[in-house]
């Protein structure tokens, strides 16, 4: 399986090196303890983020107290661009899963900049785009397949993105609890746990704590259509 981790941020992609080389000049690294947070649903955002190092959920509060776990972010990929398009409150909370290191734009350096490269504002919506379907697929999910089909994608998903190949398979270090886990495919901690403990079973996965070695990525994938 091949791995994305390393892709250039959609911010600098569309950017020559002089002009990629201005705009981190104009970043300030911000680094978070797991557990911290980065910033809170509600709250004015006036700043985007690129993951340098690390990993981020973001979670969304139901009135009743209820968690959901809307996506986890890495190496490479932009939160909080949300608000450049559309100012108004955070849409979910930022919180760091994993010792995170980030770098932190202001929405008026980077509105500067878009001001002549629009080239530049078509990439940030492209992420917003490719962001926005994932989010719909997840949605339809919830509808269409059962709890071990959800576990099954999002442990494939996971592993796309931080996976590592090793003997065995491949090794995903996800950094979640298993609540997290849970409220990542719209499930109770229970039934992921027993979709789980049934995966192991059938030795397509092996659980080592905060980690998974998927050892028979084809059956996962049966199992997650």
């Amino acid at each position: 399986m091949e791995s994305t981790k390393t892709a250039p941020a959609p911010l600098f992609e569309a950017l020559d090196e002089e002009t990629t080389r201005h705009l981190r000049a104009s970043m300030t690294e911000v680094r978070l303890r797991r557990g911290e947070v980065l910033f809170q649903e509600g709250e004015a955002g006036d700043r985007v983020y690129v993951i340098a190092d690390g990993k981020i959920k973001l979670g969304h509060t139901a009135p009743d107290g209820r968690e959901t776990l809307i996506a986890v972010l890495g190496p490479s990929e932009m939160l909080g661009e949300l608000a450049l398009f559309d100012p108004g409150p955070r849409a979910a909370t930022a919180t760091a899963i994993a010792p995170t290191r980030l770098l932190e734009l202001r929405h008026d350096d980077l509105t500067g900049l878009l001001a002549g490269r629009p080239e530049l504002s078509a990439q940030l919506l492209q992420s917003l785009a490719r962001r926005l379907r994932k989010t719909n697929a997840a949605l339809a999910d919830l509808v269409f397949s059962d709890v071990p089909g959800r576990v099954a994608k999002a442990l494939l998903d996971l592993a796309k993105r931080f996976g590592e190949p090793v003997d065995d398979g491949i090794r995903l270090v996800h950094d979640l609890t298993q609540e997290e886990l849970a409220q990542l495919v719209g499930a109770s901690r229970e039934t992921v746990n027993k979709a789980l403990a049934e995966f192991g079973n059938r030795g397509w996965i092996r659980l080592e704590g905060k980690a998974v070695l998927i050892l028979d990525e084809p059956r996962l994938v049966r199992r997650a259509r």
